[in-house]
């Protein structure tokens, strides 16, 4: 008797999904507020907050009151998804919008045959795709901190990589960890460096701009660079031998019935309609990204009459000049670009609409995960455990002998990222702490923005508390488990890197 024959089928494993991850983790984060319920925060943090935003802590302070940890109840729990909508409403928008768009787009077939097109062209040479398109990624992640806009990229990138011959593993490495590692090493990024430079001098530290950039784009080359050979090592393993993928056999039947094979032997027609649809599809993403781009801040420095003398005129569309625009212009340009893409590609009405609604619903699972993600955050600062653990974190790095402070530096923004993944909320709210307390120990201030980019940068390459991250690994169609798997050493690898040019950076300066 064939016992084999007769023995129960093995359950297939599956991996908790990001949404099941994000809950998992709110949990624990509301159970751990009420464990802390009543833990007193000094009053030196608290009076280092923005008095328009946190004017009702800064009076209790006043009156002599401690602010403390409040521990969370149900209805904290039960509300954070809801609030977290809320508070993520207008990139909430914008990613409808973009759905909308681009399933509009790929109804008309010319991504397809514009994708099948580039290949061909690059065949024998699909390597240098995944370098050209790492580099520009972290161009926009050290200019602007590109990072919610890589969203809509996902789209074109992974079907371009798996026609290419590799995976979707290489494209969510490709848009992720390229503009991940463009904001890591932030240069003139208004969300990173701006809010930090700015939230010093809240305090009365003056920052020396022209060395935190400097300091920045070494980062950003360092880092780039290994993240790009990291990608290609991998990238050339799946292209010679398709079982070197990382990916589980559900995630490989994934890819096929989303994405396609690299079956592109054959050549799509490339009419002169794909061409305008193409050329139309390209300058949105041109105008998304020139308009975000705070000119007011690198050209004017600072003066909004003089920007807005030179870019008011660019107001006509959405009533926000370009260089102010960010998700709700973002979403109407977007569904103003859907329609031309409709004209161009001969829709009627009501296909039209039809592929429009069905775009936006592809891509509801990744605004539903950027939600829960932002109901993180909003438990956070509801609780006050951001300020408590900022608080333990300073009172650690005061003990710490010179040689190590860079180091322990690091570890203590490792934590606060994971805890708030926004680099802009992150930077107002430890910047001017953890840079009067540099300040106080004899350290230059202005290496300290360098190494909350780093820390934060590190971090939001893989947590699951970003919905940048878990966006970008549903909107790929890889499980989060996958790609914890794939990027652990490259997290390890830039760390230890950061952490040595950070270190000797203070040295030096």
């Amino acid at each position: 008797m064939d016992n084999k024959a007769n023995a129960p089928a093995k359950k297939e494993k599956h991996s908790l999904s990001a949404f099941t991850i994000l809950v998992i983790v709110l949990a624990v984060l509301c159970i751990i507020s009420f464990f802390l319920n009543g833990s007193p925060i000094r009053n030196e943090i608290i009076q280092t907050l923005d008095p328009e935003k946190y004017a009702d802590l800064l009076e209790m302070v006043d009156k002599g009151e401690t602010v403390t940890v409040i521990g969370a109840k149900l209805k904290d729990f039960v509300m954070a998804i809801p609030n977290g909508f809320v508070d993520a409403s207008n990139l909430l928008m914008f990613i409808v919008a973009l759905g909308g768009f681009l399933n509009v787009v790929m109804k008309t077939g010319a991504l397809e045959a514009g994708i099948n097109h580039l290949v061909h062209k690059m065949r024998g040479k699909e390597e240098w795709l995944i370098v050209a398109l790492m580099f520009l990624f972290s161009l926009g992640g050290t200019t602007y901190g590109m990072a919610e806009e890589t969203i809509g990229f996902y789209v074109f990138i992974t079907s371009a990589m798996v026609m290419a011959g590799f995976d979707t593993m290489v494209a969510l490495a490709v848009v992720l960890i390229g503009s991940a590692s463009g904001v890591l090493g932030s240069t003139v990024n208004p969300f990173a460096t701006g809010v930090a430079i700015s939230a010093l001098d809240s305090v009365g530290i003056t920052a020396n701009s022209g060395l935190i950039y400097l300091i920045g784009a070494v980062l950003w080359l360092s880092v780039v660079g290994v993240a790009i050979a990291y990608t290609l090592h991998y990238a050339k393993k799946v292209k010679k031998d398709k079982g070197s993928t990382i990916l589980s056999l559900r995630e490989q039947e994934v890819m096929r019935e989303e994405f396609g094979t690299d079956d592109n032997s054959t050549m799509l027609e490339f009419t002169g309609r794909h061409k305008g649809v193409l050329v139309v599809f390209a300058l949105m993403f041109i105008v998304m990204i020139v308009s975000l781009i705070s000119y007011q801040d690198l050209i004017f420095n600072g003066d909004e009459e003089a920007f807005l003398a030179a870019f008011g005129w660019s107001e006509f569309l959405t009533g926000q000049p370009l260089g102010w625009w960010y998700f709700l212009e973002l979403a109407a340009w977007f569904i103003l670009g859907s329609i031309v893409i409709a004209i161009i590609g001969g829709y009627n009405e009501h296909s039209y609409i039809e592929a429009f609604i069905d775009g936006s619903k592809d891509l509801l699972s990744v605004g539903l995960i950027i939600a829960v993600s932002r109901g993180i955050t909003v438990v956070m600062s509801a609780t006050h455990m951001d300020f408590w653990i900022l608080d333990q974190c300073t009172q650690l790095l005061s003990g710490v002998p010179s040689v190590v402070f860079v180091p322990v530096s690091f570890v203590v923004y490792l934590i606060l990222s994971f805890l708030v993944p926004s680099t802009s909320g992150l930077a107002g709210l430890s910047m001017p702490v953890m840079g009067g307390l540099a300040a106080q120990l004899g350290f230059n201030p202005s290496v300290m923005v360098n190494i909350f980019c780093a820390g934060s940068g590190v971090v939001n390459m893989a947590t699951p508390t970003s919905g940048v991250v878990m966006g970008g690994v549903a909107a790929s169609r890889v499980e989060y488990s996958t790609f914890l798997k794939w990027v652990f050493k490259l997290l390890i690898a830039v760390a230890i890197l950061c952490t040595v040019i950070l270190t000797v950076a203070q040295m030096i300066v």
